[in-house]
This record gives structure tokens, sequence and C-alpha cells, in this order.
């Protein structure tokens, strides 16, 4: 991938080159010594044959011109010259071509990283950040210089990462996809986190490689999922209750009606009046909570026309603005200036779903508050907002808002926001839940179909 191959083939050519020249340095330098010997010894010779009598000097000519090699050890110093200088320039250009690809290495090492989508940060035996890539720092919220700081120093919410890296450590064994929530910029975030051994070309152990990437969208559809599942068979179970529970509820009803007729001409008291009453309240909130069960399970597709929804937010706005006022909550309205194009929905469906938000966001702020709902488009979508600014969800209870029959509170059924949570997704739009402890915003997306 970096070329690694032909890096070591450079080097071991490198090292070829470098040896040779250290051969040529060596030769250069024993002629030399060579060079200088000989010149000694005929300066020797030459005082020799002037003090030497006329009998020997044939003799000593004889030796002098053994020694007249000189100009042959010239040319063989010149020839080792060359060849030194061949060797240094082979060494040098060697030496330049391996810095070059040690530097192409590493500069595509960290261009690779740098383009990663996900955060990778490694360290040491010690845990302490050895390097970190630009998506590793956004993704935890690093800023200023972190290498050489231990990695407990990231933030308490990313303590997950200190636990992974220290079974890794101690167990030599990977770990894989942990999620952890944390909270940016007001937003909760999903990571998803995993660890693994750093090793060299020689397999030895030199610390850590985290790996950290945001899987906030793919929770989100795997939660939609989910709720899915569970749609699938609420049709069949709607019917079966339909007609298991509502018939003799309705012949119950007409039986407690003609009891209360058979009372009324005879003296009945007041404690049969009052079990009457109970009998009679608690068939109607059995009925309610069938018809709106049966209205969540229902398959049928809702009916389009223009709506316009800026209306739609006003008339809602009129409508719970006495209630509001009761509870000293101060109702926010933001709309865009220009008119926006009506879209094609249920006008009946997309009214409950803002009343539901709504009721739901003054529940959230029995003593006062502040209850913002604003509009806007964005591309090829209308987004809603209704906010409130009360004590948020805890977070036990974040998974299971839009399940149906689910609630925190003692009244009311729990099928409002799983309602809301249907008529969006039958209207191919999407409806997101933003929660924390100054408040909650429920965010609902409507596709723009002039």
């Amino acid at each position: 991938m970096f070329h690694v191959y032909e890096t070591r083939v450079s080097r071991g050519f490198q090292l070829a080159i470098g040896g040779l020249a250290l051969l040529s340095l060596t030769a250069l330098v024993v002629t030399f010594w060579i060079l200088a010997d000989f010149q000694r010894e005929q300066e020797i010779v030459a005082k020799i044959i002037r003090d030497l009598p006329d009998s020997d000097l044939a003799v000593a000519r004889e030796l002098a011109g053994e020694l007249r090699f000189q100009s042959q050890l010239s040319i063989l110093l010149v020839l080792n010259i060359i060849a030194t200088g061949i060797a240094v320039v082979l060494l040098v250009r060697a030496y330049l071509n391996s810095e070059r690809s040690l530097r192409e290495v590493k500069v595509l090492a960290s261009d690779v990283l740098a383009s990663m989508d996900q955060g990778v940060l490694t360290t040491d035996r010690k845990e302490i950040i050895t390097s970190i890539n630009p998506r590793g720092r956004q993704l935890l919220g690093l800023e200023g210089t972190v290498i050489g700081r231990p990695l407990s120093d990231v933030g308490t919410e990313h303590t997950l990462l200190c636990v992974i890296c220290s079974h890794v450590n101690a167990h030599h064994s990977p770990v894989r996809d942990c999620d952890y929530t944390i909270t940016s910029q007001g937003h909760e975030q999903t990571l998803r986190a995993g660890c693994s051994l750093l090793r060299n070309e020689r397999q030895e152990e030199l610390g850590t490689v985290l790996h950290v990437r945001d899987v906030t969208e793919r929770a989100l559809m795997e939660q939609r999922l989910r709720r899915m599942e569970r749609y699938a068979g609420l049709g069949s179970l709607a019917t079966g209750l339909q007609h298991e529970i509502k018939n003799p509820l309705s012949a119950l009803s007409l039986h407690v009606q003609l009891l209360d007729e058979a009372l009324v001409e005879q003296s009945s008291t007041k404690e049969i009046d009052e079990m009457l009453g109970v009998i009679r309240t608690e068939i109607t909130r059995l009925a309610a909570v069938l018809e709106g069960f049966r209205d969540y399970a229902s398959m049928s597709e809702p009916g389009r026309s223009a709506v316009d929804l800026s209306a739609l937010i006003k008339k809602l706005v009129r409508f719970i603005g006495p209630q509001a006022e009761q509870q000293q909550v101060k109702i926010e309205v933001h709309l865009p200036e220009e008119k926006l194009p009506a879209m094609q929905a249920d006008s009946v469906h997309i009214d409950q779903v803002l009343l539901n938000l709504a009721l739901n966001a003054l529940q959230a702020m029995p003593d006062s508050g502040t209850l913002s709902i604003s509009l806007s488009r964005k591309g090829d979508w209308y987004r809603i907002d209704v906010s409130d600014t009360g004590k948020g969800i805890p977070i036990e209870f974040r998974e299971r808002i839009f399940d149906p029959y689910f609630t925190t509170r003692n009244e009311g059924t729990g099928m409002g926001l799983a309602l809301c949570e249907k008529i969006v997704r039958q209207h191919d739009g999407t409806i997101e839940l933003t929660t924390g402890t100054s408040g909650t915003t429920f965010t609902v997306l409507l596709p723009l179909s002039e």
C-alpha cells in the first residue's frame, strides 16, 4: 500500500553502494600511502647516487629505474579517485531517493488517515496518546496538543475508550463495536468504538489502535426498524380485539343502561348509583382505548389534500392559548416570512400530530416555561420543531417514547406519540427526539409535494 517493497530495495542498494564507496576510499588511502612511501625511497636513492663512485652508478641507476613507476601509481590514483567519486554520487542519489520515498510514504499515510471518516488514535503500552487524526479530534472534542497526554484526559464522556484500551492491553485480544452516547452541541450523539493491538513488523507490541465513528444515523435507523417490526402484527391484533372485546363491551353497555332504567322505577341507593357510574365510566374509557388502538393499527392510507402548515400552526396556537396562559407558559411561533407552497397531506392527521406534540410540551411545563413552534423549509422538506423548556426525558425512557401505551404520567393512554410517529411515517416523513436537562424538542420532517 505504501511501497514498502520498493523502499527496502532502495535501502539494500544504498548499503551496496556504501560498501563500494568505503572500499574505494580504502584503496585510495592505501594508494596515497604507497605513493608517499615510493617517493621517500626515490629521494633516498637519489642521495645515495650522489655519493656513490662511478663503478657503482650503473647498479644504482638500475635500482632507481625499477622504482620509477610513479606515473603508473598516479594513473591508479586517478582511477581510484574516479571510482570513489562515482560511488559517492550513487550513494548520495540512493540516499536522496530513499528520503523522497520515505517522505511520500509519510505524506500518503497522513493523507489516508486525514481522509478517513472515523477517528483513529494510537497509544503506547502506558496508554499515552502517540497519534490522532483530524476526525478523531473532532469526534472526541480535543483541541490543542494531545500527543503525549494520557488517554484518560479525553474526558469523562469517553471513559469507555480507556476501559477497552486497558482490556486489550491486559488480554491481548481486540474489542469491537462498543456503543456509547455523548452530548455534542446540545444533541445526543452515538459513537461506536473498537480497539486492537499495535504491532511492528517483528510482531512486537507497541501499544493499541483505537477507532471511533459516528453511528447516530444508524442507531436511529435501527430504532425505527425495531418499531416497524412491532407494527407488523398490530393490524391483525387490532381486528381481533375489536371483534372479541368491543362486541361484548357494547352488550355490557346496553345491559347497564337497561339495569339503570329498571332501578329508576325502584328505590335505588346512593351506593348503587355510584357503582353504575363507575361501570359506565370504565366502559367509556375502554371503548376509547379500543378506538385509539384501532386508529394506531389501521393500515389504511391517509387522505391527501392541499394543506397550509402555517395556517395549521396559527390555529393550533389559538386553540392551546388559554391552557398555556393558565400555566403561565409563553408561546413563541417562528414562521417563514415568504408564503410556503401547500403540501399534499391529511390535514386532520397533521393537525392531530401538532396538537399532541404541543399538549405534551405543555404537560412538561406545569409551572411556567416557553413553548416554541417553528416552521421552515429545508430543500424538498418541511421542518416543524416543537420545543419546551421542561426537565427533559430520562435516558431509560427515550428508546420507548414512541411505543404504544407507554407513558410516564398517571393520566392518558400513552398512544399520543405513537400515533404521531405512525401518521408522520404514513406521510413519508420522520419524527425525531432531542432531549436534555434544558428541555425537549420534537422535529418533524415532511416531504414537499406541491
